[in-house]
């Protein structure tokens, strides 16, 4: 029995980058969610980010110091969302993509260094058919690194 056939109705936890990769338009070097651990179809996501010394960004944030800029976690945790709503609105093979609008309420909390996995967390806080709401947390661990509520737009690609 499969990972996916032993889920309850709902959560899909077999999804791969080539998955993702299929959700999303994104490829590198900004493509920032390597896989998903579990969905919980029009609720929640938790994908991973496999934080490398060789992501591009390293190079000048910071000499000497890498981290991983907080725009960035921001739009790792956009895609997570992303993969959240193609797979909880059925827009797979659609022509429909998902477009930031907002960001709100954006705190950082602890740096991300390179060799770490960068779990992304987010939910749904309003679901329309055109418009969502989400909230969500990048952690490592069980520290949290980044929150932030944003909103995202369903529109033709």
């Amino acid at each position: 029995m499969s990972e996916e056939q032993s889920a309850p109705q709902g959560v899909i936890t077999d999804y791969d980058v080539r998955k993702v990769m299929a959700a999303l338009p994104h490829r590198y070097p900004l493509l920032l969610v390597d896989r998903v651990a579990s969905i919980t179809l029009n609720e929640r996501i938790h994908a991973v980010k496999a934080v490398s010394m060789n992501e591009q960004f390293f190079q000048g944030h910071f000499p000497g110091r890498p981290i991983m800029p907080g725009v960035l976690q921001i739009e790792a945790l956009a895609q997570a969302a992303g993969v959240l709503a193609v797979e909880s609105l059925g827009l797979a093979g659609s022509g429909k993509l998902v477009y930031f609008m907002a960001i709100e309420e954006a705190k950082f909390r602890n740096p991300v260094e390179p060799g770490v996995l960068l779990d992304l967390h987010v939910e749904f806080t309003q679901k329309r058919s055109r418009v969502c709401k989400f909230a969500g947390k990048a952690m490592i661990g069980d520290k949290v690194t980044c929150e932030v509520s944003f909103t995202a737009m369903i529109a033709d690609s």
